[in-house]
């Protein structure tokens, strides 16, 4: 039998969020969502008035999070599982890319996660109980040509993760990292932010990437709504784990990148036990 818990998922107008949260209240949770405008709010609130409490935010505003968490918990009890899900894709070769973009997509992908994860801590600590989902990427583990920023912003998150979960395993607190590949949703289409392209030397790499990439979208392996049925699995358990891919091709590059990995530790393992005095 399914624990009826509280939700506090951000970004839930498309993606894995609505996914999570239509799931999520199917399977009789109350889910506080947070959008950015009136209108998504609505539309959020309309998907079941008793379940689902909508939430104007933009996660690279900060000021009002403190206010928020406090009066969601005065007036819906309890926060028992944060989902860091909002966030976007920046796709640019690095030297093309403004510092600018880079700033942006650590604001939303990071700073955002951070800043809430912070808001809602003090909460659960004090209850000794709560998980945290952070929604980060394959691309926290992978890379490929294009996607540095993203790419940076997701092995960020990733570490962070992983020393939360650390340092709040004493207070009964989960956190899990979730990987996703490829999936359904805007990420490659309208939800991605792209430089413009100017040095004509990086085409031969990249203008196959991303012409791949606009050809699979909408057609990646990926199904959202069984994303979402694997994350309310993923808050039942007893024993999360820290990381957690979604997708077999997740699994299969995720394991290449770490084979190849120990094979170069192997390799240079003489001159890396050369340092020692």
């Amino acid at each position: 039998m399914v624990t009826a818990k509280t939700l506090l998922v951000t970004g839930v107008s498309s993606g894995f969020g609505l996914a999570l949260a239509k799931a999520a209240i199917s399977s009789g949770h109350r889910v506080i969502g947070t959008v950015r405008s009136l209108s998504a709010k609505n539309a959020f609130e309309a998907l079941n008035p008793a379940q689902a409490f909508g939430r104007i935010l933009d996660v690279t505003d900060v000021d009002p999070m403190d206010d928020l968490i406090a009066e969601a918990e005065l007036l819906l009890g309890p926060i028992d599982v944060l989902v860091n899900n909002a966030g976007y894709g920046h796709e640019g070769i690095f030297e093309e890319s403004p510092l600018a973009d880079m700033r942006r997509q650590f604001d939303v992908n990071v700073f955002g996660a951070v800043a809430m994860t912070k808001a809602v801590l003090p909460y659960m600590r004090k209850r000794r109980a709560g998980h945290i989902v952070n929604i980060t990427s394959m691309g926290g583990f992978i890379t490929m040509p294009g996607i540095a920023y993203y790419c940076g912003s997701k092995f960020a998150l990733e570490g962070i993760s992983e020393v939360l979960s650390k340092e709040l395993k004493p207070f009964n607190i989960a956190v899990t990292a979730v990987a996703p590949g490829s999936f359904r949703t805007d990420w490659a289409g309208r939800s991605m932010v792209r430089t413009p392209r100017d040095i004509a030397d990086y085409d031969p790499i990249f203008d196959p990437i991303r012409k791949a990439r606009e050809e699979k979208n909408g057609k990646q392996l990926g199904d959202p709504a069984k994303a979402a049925q694997a994350i309310l699995a993923l808050i039942e358990s007893k024993k999360p784990p820290v990381h957690l891919l979604l997708g077999s091709d997740a699994l299969a590059l995720v394991r290449d990148k770490l084979a190849q990995y120990a094979l170069e530790i192997d390799a240079w393992e003489q001159v890396t036990r050369s340092t020692d005095g």
